[in-house]
């Protein structure tokens, strides 16, 4: 096998940096959702707002979920290279292939995520369909 070298973990903090980036952006977006959909519900107590609800708060859940494994891909990576800096070659490719193992570990979170969203946007559809047939 060949060694390990500084600029291997490096390649990873830009892909890691904008797929944080991502990460938080899906985050905010969902706070500020759940937020209008709370003052809604105090308004109107509907029972298609809970389900709404009760889907934000698994895809919540699950972003945090991609967001830690993200982060700690990214927190591998840098001990990676302080372990090859400090010549501790055999921990830093193990370090480094848990930090893979982290980083796909978060994409695979954000794969079911986007099922999940793309099942609520059927659901809003079909919602907006019989409404428009009752019509």
């Amino acid at each position: 096998m060949e060694a390990l070298t500084l600029t291997t973990p490096a390649l990873l903090f830009s892909a890691i940096s904008l797929i944080m980036l991502a990460y938080t952006n899906r985050f905010l977006s969902y706070a500020a959702v759940i937020r209008n959909l709370h003052d809604i519900y105090l308004d109107k107590q509907d029972e298609s707002l809970l389900r709404q609800i009760k889907n934000l708060k698994l895809r919540l859940t699950l972003t945090r979920w991609m967001q830690i494994f993200g982060i700690g891909s990214l927190l591998l990576c840098v001990l990676t290279m302080f372990l090859i800096y400090i010549d501790y070659q055999i921990i830093a490719v193990w370090m480094f292939g848990i930090a893979l193992i982290m980083l796909i570990i978060s994409l695979a979170l954000l794969i079911r995520e986007i099922q999940i969203s793309s099942e609520a946007l059927e659901h809003h559809l079909a919602d907006i369909e019989e409404h428009l047939k009752k019509k």
